[in-house]
Formats: structure tokens, sequence, C-alpha cells
């Protein structure tokens, strides 16, 4: 979290940190025996799923979408931020139950950005996809709100 707030990702194109480059995100899935939380720093491949199909590291994630800041009376001091598109897993096959993505910055030495979980998943010879919400002040991916 505290990385958002010091500017070590770079979601968009206005850039704070003197670079005018985008920074690649990736998002790995994790076993469902692994421990993945709010306390995971940095991509590790320890508990990262393998399989037919499935590249370590994870898929690319498309953030062409900048993040967005409002000052509307109602929803100011929001800033959030949605990938553009939905994370897509094609002709994978995972037999070991999975139930988690660490969403991580590859191009800021593999740091991690967050990590959700959902039901215990498997998977043979097919896709998985995460359908992203919408990138609206209360549904973003991340929100940052000051109260």
């Amino acid at each position: 979290m505290g990385e958002l707030m010091t500017a070590t990702h770079n979601f968009g194109t206005a850039p704070t940190r003197g670079t005018s480059a985008t920074d690649t995100f990736k998002a790995a899935l994790y076993l469902s025996s692994a421990t993945y939380n709010a306390a995971t720093t940095a991509y590790s491949a320890t508990g990262e799923v393998s399989g037919t199909g499935y590249t370590a590291g994870g898929v690319t994630v498309t953030a062409a979408t900048p993040p967005t800041a409002t000052n509307a009376s109602s929803t100011a001091g929001v800033a959030f931020f949605t990938p553009s598109a939905s994370i897509t897993y094609t002709t994978v096959t995972l037999t070991t139950a999975f139930n988690a993505v660490l969403i991580y910055n590859s191009t800021q030495s593999n740091k991690a950005v967050a990590v959700y979980t959902f039901g215990d998943q498997t998977i043979t010879a097919g896709t998985f996809t995460l359908t992203m919400p919408a990138n609206t002040t209360s549904t973003a991916l991340i929100r940052l709100a000051t109260t």
C-alpha cells in the first residue's frame, strides 16, 4: 500500500518518479496451500501454480486505462484504477486447486501491488478469466481515498 502512495508503481502516462514509461504489471496464480496476503511484498515462484500452458510469472495485465482521481464533492479525494481488460489464462491445465492471484510490477523488481483471493479452482484444457470490475470510485480494483 505504501508503494502506491510513493509512486513506485506507474499505472498510467503521468508519472511522478521521472520516467515517462508505464510499468509492466503481471498476474500470477497461486495454489490454495500457498500463503499470499496483504503482507506479500514481491512476486515469488513459491506456491505458484504449474501446469500445461501456464508460464511461471503469470500473464501481463492490460493497463491501458490510466488511474483516475476525482474532485467532485461526493467523491473528492478518491483515486482509482482497474485494468482495461480481463486477466485471461488461455488453454491451461491446472489440476491442483488454486485460489489467489498476485498482481505485481515486473518493471520495479517484481514488487507486489495486490493479492486477490477467490474460491478454489481447477481447470483442464480451458480458459481461466478474471473479469475486471467497472473502473469507478466504488468498484475499481484499486481504490485510494482520503477521509
